[in-house]
């Protein structure tokens, strides 16, 4: 005896149909009519489904490395027989897909050059499983390196010479920093005493304008020769610097004053004068 039955499927899924345990047809979302119990449905889902596998491998350079792949996959509609009567465990066959790609291509490359073949790998890993499993059903959506880790100690080490690399390059920024400061430094000092040297030889070139143009004033309105005005000029400049001296309150210095301390004084400048034209003409010889 058999009776009609409603069978109710899910839009994320499609029902498998068998008649006394022999495939029949694939039932499409929503109710259809089935005759229980010569046919049965099964419900397959065709969500997208991800699993992680993670993979245990050395690179040429013997480090192990642990490589988290992650695989997207949903099975296709038209083909939900081919799935539900021929795998038994897709994850499990999934994951040796995964690991024979890995294990085939970490080897032949360096740590460094495995981070940088992570897409790479990732296209190789997507492109085994698809094909390896399109004869079931399956269709891979994508295939992700999420992860690559090497061992703690391994880990330790590069951190160790990326630091070690970082200070370096922090040491050289340092220096030339240093240097360009004290080139800087350098260059300054020396525009300084330039013009420091500019203001002096206007300075004394000033002095002797002054001068020259004293002399020549005091000679047309007093009738002073201009040694005589020179000997004047030099008495007036010793008692300024006299002046400033005691104004300064910093020092103090004894000098011997009368009232004909300024006359010695003239005297003494008068007396330089002529000895260093005595000499003069020696020297010449």
């Amino acid at each position: 005896m058999s009776f009609l039955c409603c069978a109710c499927i899910d839009q994320s899924e499609r029902g498998i149909v068998q008649s006394c345990g022999k495939f029949s047809h694939i039932l499409d979302p929503g109710c259809s009519i089935i005759l229980w119990p010569i046919q049965t449905v099964d419900g397959v889902s065709i969500k997208v489904t991800q699993i992680d596998v993670n993979t245990n491998t050395k690179t040429k350079d013997n480090v192990t490395v642990t490589v988290t792949c992650a695989i997207q996959y949903s099975v296709n509609p038209l083909e939900c027989d081919q799935y539900y009567f021929k795998l038994h465990n897709p994850h499990m066959q999934i994951t040796a897909y995964v690991d024979d790609c890995i294990r085939s291509q970490i080897p032949t490359m360096t740590l460094d050059e495995s981070f940088e073949a992570k897409e790479s790998m990732a296209n190789a890993v997507k492109a085994q499983v698809a094909s390896s499993m399109k004869p079931y059903g399956i269709e891979v959506h994508q295939a992700l390196i999420t992860n690559m880790q090497p061992d703690s100690t391994v880990m330790q080490a590069m951190n160790q010479i990326n630091a070690a690399r970082r200070n370096r390059e922090a040491a050289i920024e340092k220096a030339e920093a240093e240097k360009i400061l004290q080139v800087r430094a350098a260059e300054a000092d020396a525009e300084a005493k330039h013009l420091s040297g500019k203001g002096t030889a206007m300075m004394r070139q000033a002095i002797t304008d002054g001068f020259k143009n004293s002399i020549e004033s005091m000679k047309e309105s007093c009738g002073l020769e201009p040694r005589e005005v020179v000997h004047m000029m030099l008495v007036t400049q010793y008692l300024d610097v006299l002046k400033e001296f005691a104004q300064s309150g910093r020092a103090t210095m004894v000098v011997p004053h009368g009232p004909s301390a300024v006359g010695d004084i003239e005297q003494q400048v008068r007396n330089g004068f002529m000895q260093a034209q005595m000499m003069n003409p020696n020297s010449m010889h």
